[in-house]
């Protein structure tokens, strides 16, 4: 799931990982909104605004949208040079860094909400844009731009064109690979949904702490694709004994 790169890639291993960053995505996008009322998966309404602001002479608070646009910015650069830096090394499972990285930032929030100081809303909105800029980063990059999980608005276009081709496309093999496309986008689709829905439930009983639950999910993945990994390693060693 966070292992293979690119043409390596699979459905499943797409599928995987889709359910589980959309999830997130769900969680963050309504706990962030329900928080500081502003969006915190993507930066297309902040762009608005902050050339709005810019129009209107209220360059304070324009700076405030632009600090937006720059920590989500900023989240991407960081995740691709973390990977590429892995990728020089290989070490590690490349995709590690990046994943442990917006867990920490997602802690960070719950933790810096917890304690008596006092943190601006915009804090919170600019750390977890950085964090769901590392995500969206990583997995474009481990999906080959297959997977998008933080912003659905590129999802509808993609699934609203494929879902005009099967009106006319005859071919099988194609048809097969347009509808597990299709699967694929609906799956991100509705776990971005459930995500919204559980953190929305959830923000309403613990507050920010639903993000406590976010980073959970993150470390299960890595832990579950780690564990599978190996499992797979083992088996493969055993089979290999057995035949010499």
């Amino acid at each position: 799931m966070f292992r293979h790169q690119g043409k390596r890639r699979t459905f499943k291993n797409n599928l995987r990982i889709a359910i589980v960053l959309s999830f997130v995505a769900g969680i963050v996008n309504l706990a962030g909104f329900l928080a500081v009322h502003q969006l915190t998966t993507n930066v297309t309404g902040h762009f608005a605004l902050f050339i709005n602001d810019i129009l209107e002479f209220e360059l304070g608070k324009s700076f405030v949208f632009f600090l937006y646009i720059l920590s989500f910015l900023f989240g991407s650069f960081i995740s691709s040079m973390l990977i590429e830096w892995a990728m020089k090394t290989r070490k590690f499972n490349i995709f590690i860094i990046p994943t442990l990285l917006e867990t920490i930032t997602l802690m960070l929030v719950v933790v810096l909400t917890g304690l008596s100081v006092l943190i601006s809303p915009n804090t919170i909105a600019c750390l977890l844009l950085f964090a769901m800029g590392v995500q969206n980063a990583f997995v474009t990059k481990i999906s080959n731009a297959v997977v998008r999980t933080t912003h659905l608005t590129g999802l509808f276009t993609d699934l609203g064109i494929e879902l005009s081709q099967l009106f006319y496309l005859k071919h099988i093999a194609t048809r097969k690979r347009i509808i597990s496309t299709i699967t694929l986008r609906i799956y991100i689709i509705t776990f971005f949904f459930l995500g919204g829905i559980v953190g929305g439930y959830l923000y309403m009983k613990i507050q920010l702490n639903v993000l406590i639950i976010a980073s959970a999910i993150l470390l299960s993945g890595l832990i579950y694709d780690d564990t599978r990994y190996r499992f797979l390693l083992l088996k493969r060693k055993y089979r290999h004994k057995m035949m010499e």
